[in-house]
């Protein structure tokens, strides 16, 4: 308690979660690619007037997400849940337009315990494609369903109107899309012991919908992942 105290009162620290890092990151190419590249990607971008589109792909358990909450000392909350791996895969992503920097959501629920594959890939960017109306600029990881799936590859062939655009490996911190992720698992369905995969599902489409319609966390989230975007 006492070393508690001094840590506090003394030092300003407070009790914190340590962030987790790859032991493979390369420090020195993400710093290039946040300094050189992606002030470029954007230039490009703008001189196309294409979107920006940061896209991700993720998935919901109908095991819950465990996060402390309160309750009575010594009364442990009990999260009475179904002990199996159902799931729902899904693909999402913010958009930047070239000319107001306008923010929105977009995103797609696969049918229940479907894995994300090309084709999945190719029919969300076919929609994305044409809500938008305009060329796309899509950032993503080097995950194989991107560039290494002949069907996706195959389809941005056709389409040379969208650009992609590999965010460097072990940076996941760098696309604001992940954070669309963490803000619905931990924050919003943090704790939800869903009686099925429906209610799941409404449980996601609800909260991807509200961000949808709050603009202004999509932009805490470019913030936090690549500041002064929406500014420079």
């Amino acid at each position: 308690d006492h070393v508690g105290r001094f840590l506090r009162q003394r030092l300003g620290w407070s009790v914190q979660k340590p962030a987790r890092r790859a032991r493979e990151r390369h420090e020195a190419a993400i710093l290039t690619w946040q300094s050189e590249q992606f002030p470029r990607i954007v230039q490009a971008a703008q001189q196309r007037q294409a979107h920006l589109v940061f896209l991700d792909e993720s998935g919901f358990f109908l095991t819950p997400t465990v996060r402390r909450t309160w309750a009575p000392r010594g009364q442990t909350p009990v999260l009475h849940a179904w002990d199996r791996r159902d799931r729902i895969s899904a693909i999402s992503s913010i958009t930047v337009s070239p000319k107001n920097q306008s923010l929105n959501l977009y995103f797609a629920l696969l049918p229940d315990n479907q894995n994300v594959v090309g084709e999945d890939i190719v029919s969300y960017l076919r929609c994305l494609k044409a809500q938008l109306g305009t060329p796309l600029t899509i950032l993503w990881d080097g995950s194989r369903i991107h560039d290494r799936c002949g069907v996706v590859q195959g389809y941005l062939s056709q389409h040379p109107e969208i650009h992609t655009e590999r965010i460097p490996a072990y940076a996941p911190e760098l696309n604001p899309d992940e954070l669309v992720w963490a803000w619905t698992k931990y924050s919003r369905l943090g704790n939800l012991a869903a009686q099925n995969t429906e209610a799941l599902r409404d449980f996601i489409r609800t909260e991807l919908s509200f961000l949808r319609r709050h603009p202004e966390r999509l932009a805490s989230f470019i913030d936090k992942s690549l500041p002064n975007l929406l500014t420079g």
